[in-house]
């Protein structure tokens, strides 16, 4: 075949794709990509009441907003993923922060991961967990997400979490009584970049396979 023939046929082709494919408004994924997670100063208020004391920071940025106690930063080792359908709907993966806190000159955690926890039922929980990464290596607090979530597109805000103390944080003190105890309120402000749908990729990939063979075509006329 021709490549003249070949690039009538990959136009009109491509041309009836696009046009027979209705356009639809579909939920949209997104990935967080930077941002802070900070900790407010009643965080260090309730803690100090059962005894834990912060008595060192390394490596933690400013917090969101300025009179908050301590922000971490969202690393690159991020991937949490959500989609805006329903304003705010978790999809997979986690979000990564750097920065420890040390209590009481003894115990040192941080490197937070914050994600969900399928299948874990806390009383007051949304399913979101504070990991310990850095010496635990354990949930630290179970997050109660009870305001509504800000969203624009590029920018994502969850207020107010609320922190509740795990069980398994509860036992490494030696206090189980602890469990489920309110103990501070969190806020995470991230950016976010859309993630390409798999369908949208490929119109993009054959609108432009349609424009280069058309402009080919056309050069081939002028030239013969």
């Amino acid at each position: 075949m021709r490549f003249s023939q070949f690039a009538g046929i990959l136009g009109c082709t491509t041309a009836a794709f696009i046009s027979i494919t209705p356009i639809q408004v579909e939920a949209a994924t997104f990935k967080v990509i930077s941002g802070v997670t900070s900790i407010d100063h009643d965080h260090e208020e309730i803690l100090k009441s059962i005894g834990l004391l912060i008595t060192e920071t390394n490596n933690t940025v400013a917090p969101i907003p300025s009179n908050y106690l301590v922000g971490f930063n969202i690393d690159s080792d991020t991937n949490f993923t959500f989609s805006d359908e329903g304003g705010f709907t978790p999809l997979s993966g986690t979000i990564e922060g750097t920065g420890t806190v040390t209590f009481n000159n003894q115990i040192t955690v941080g490197n937070l991961s914050i994600g969900l926890a399928p299948g874990r039922t806390v009383t007051g929980g949304s399913g979101f967990v504070l990991r310990d990464t850095f010496s635990l290596n354990t949930i630290l607090f179970d997050l109660s997400i009870t305001e509504p979530v800000a969203f624009d597109g590029q920018n994502l805000t969850i207020p107010d979490v609320k922190l509740l103390v795990s069980p398994e944080f509860a036992n490494i003190l030696q206090k189980p009584e602890l469990t489920g105890l309110f103990a501070g309120t969190a806020r995470i402000d991230a950016e976010v970049a859309a993630v390409p749908e798999p369908d949208s990729v490929l119109a993009v990939l054959a609108a432009g396979a349609a424009l280069l063979a058309t402009r080919f075509y056309t050069q081939k006329i002028k030239c013969t």
